[in-house]
């Protein structure tokens, strides 16, 4: 009967031995995470293409691109464009930036609905997809901000879905972390989702080619501390994906 006790009432020394007490976040991790500075907002479009299409929907795309870029009536401009060379095939990847958060989100939404010329667009491509997905992020604070940059390049854009409640863990380990990778200039961006698929993490990278990369990522585990947090982040990962993917002729990231 003393044992029952102790089970259904146990002490607080027992208690503490055995449960791991995780002390009461005081913001969200969006807040604590992204740069306070900025409150841009980006968002990534994956837009599976047609296999015949492909060609068309990028000139198609690049025509539209360029004149939303350009217009400053649009609170809004395309960081990069791409085609998926190793991962899916016959796609294309868009990243773009609203300048003002969801505010300019918003601004642009109600403005291209009601461009006819955007609807005539929307229209044409929609023949030319199989199917297509979004996501809205955040830019880590740590990270580079993703400016034009010459090419020849290939990028990769790794994808890490991590499991839900590790996101401060995960910037925390990759604020050291993001040193032993820039040496060569290769850290794009390093995002997060807001909005689409939760706790999902992208970081996209640039080489001159695929030895570079290789030779690239092989450097940063002959620097101190590259290992170590490498060995707390692969924990806190459900799921990863690399893409390697070629930008298009209009991106502003060649």
């Amino acid at each position: 009967r003393g044992i029952l006790a102790i089970y259904h009432n146990p002490p607080r020394f027992l208690i503490s031995m055995f449960v791991h007490e995780v002390e009461a976040r005081k913001d969200a991790h969006s807040n604590l995470l992204s740069k306070s500075e900025t409150s841009d907002l980006y968002k990534i479009q994956f837009h599976n293409v047609k296999p015949d299409c492909l060609e068309a929907y990028n000139n198609l795309e690049a025509e539209v691109q360029s004149k939303l870029h350009l217009d400053q009536d649009y609170p809004c401009d395309v960081v990069g464009s791409w085609n998926t060379w190793y991962g899916d095939q016959d796609q294309a990847v868009h990243l773009w930036r609203y300048t003002g958060g969801y505010p300019a989100l918003t601004e642009c939404l109600t403005k291209l609905n009601n461009n006819k010329e955007y609807l005539q667009f929307r229209k044409e491509r929609s023949k030319m997809l199989v199917s297509r997905r979004n996501q809205l992020l955040l830019e880590f604070s740590f990270w580079n901000e993703p400016t034009p940059r010459n090419g020849p390049n290939i990028y990769e854009m790794r994808s890490y879905k991590l499991k839900p409640g590790t996101m401060i863990e995960w910037g925390n380990h990759w604020a050291r972390a993001i040193k032993h990778r820039q040496e060569n200039d290769e850290a794009i961006g390093g995002f997060f989702t807001q909005i689409g698929d939760l706790y999902e993490v992208h970081h996209l990278w640039a080489y001159k080619d695929l030895q570079s990369r290789e030779e690239t990522r092989n450097s940063a585990w002959q620097k101190e501390g590259w290992d170590s947090s490498v060995y707390y982040t692969v924990p806190l990962i459900r799921s990863m994906e690399s893409r390697i993917m070629i930008p298009t002729k209009s991106s502003p990231l060649q």
